[in-house]
């Protein structure tokens, strides 16, 4: 049986770093900033994988995201998933060349979910992870696409069916309400899943402290949660967060820190 996952996102905005609230962004610094409170090369041993997310708005400077996804796989462990705005296999080719391990997709599934297919021809199932939005409105589920700006006719059940007939390797399920709030998931969501999940979930929207990864790594039906609380998760936020969620017996993978710096500084010499 495979291992729970902690996943933290990072929201990527032409050149800067976000914090996001019902998908409303505010700026919180760039790269060098990034590179200073959060050193990947130390923090991926307190998360699984990395998630990079290009939420721009307007047009988006894809050259320079590749740029950004490259220099934040310099010393990271952790495996990372990139994208936003993936529209052709040439741009999923461009973001593993990157360093990117996995690409991850959203409006596709909506606009041309052929190429989800041809990326997975290309690069295997594996490699993709299907992202869903999700709002209430009057009480009921709705997906968005298009960060946030443009509404599915589909029930939430038959969206997320969708989804999972496709060739991809998992789903990041994303709570806009709960987004940015720091007031725990939405687990009421996870009742719209498929009766079988073949692919495991990513469960996003509403993490501000350990004990909202602990709820939600709880729930059988979640394999991984993530948070993009920038703040809240600063310095050694994310280690803590694990220390937390170790002593509280969730299943996650234990690293020997040491061991693996040491080999670190091997390869680089």
């Amino acid at each position: 049986m495979l291992k729970k996952r902690v996943m933290f996102t990072l929201l990527y905005d032409r050149g800067s770093f976000m914090l996001s609230r019902n998908f409303t962004l505010q700026k919180v610094g760039n790269l060098r900033w990034l590179q200073k409170n959060y050193n990947f090369s130390q923090v991926a041993f307190s998360i699984d994988e990395l998630v990079i997310l290009d939420v721009s708005r307007g047009e988006r400077d894809f050259e320079n995201y590749c740029e950004t996804v490259k220099a934040l796989t310099e010393g990271c462990f952790a495996p990372i998933t990139a994208g936003g705005g993936v529209r052709d296999v040439e741009q999923a080719r461009k973001l593993l060349q990157s360093g990117a391990d996995k690409v991850i997709l959203n409006s596709a599934i909506a606009g041309c979910p052929t190429v989800i297919q041809k990326i997975a021809e290309d690069f295997g199932r594996q490699c993709i992870v299907a992202s869903v939005d999700v709002k209430m409105i009057d009480g009921v589920p709705v997906i968005l696409t298009e960060n946030g700006t443009k509404q599915q006719d589909i029930s939430l059940t038959e969206w997320l069916e969708k989804v999972v007939s496709l060739p991809v390797g998992e789903l990041y399920l994303n709570s806009v309400d709960r987004d940015g709030t720091g007031q725990g998931y939405d687990l009421d969501l996870l009742e719209c899943l498929p009766k079988e999940m073949k692919i495991p979930l990513i469960l996003a929207g509403g993490a501000g402290k350990a004990h909202h990864l602990s709820e939600g790594l709880e729930d059988k039906r979640v394999d991984a949660v993530t948070t993009a609380h920038l703040f809240n998760f600063v310095g050694d936020g994310l280690i803590k967060a694990r220390e937390y969620l170790l002593a509280k017996k969730m299943d996650l993978a234990v690293w020997d820190r040491e061991q693996a710096l040491a080999m670190k500084n091997i390869f680089i010499q």
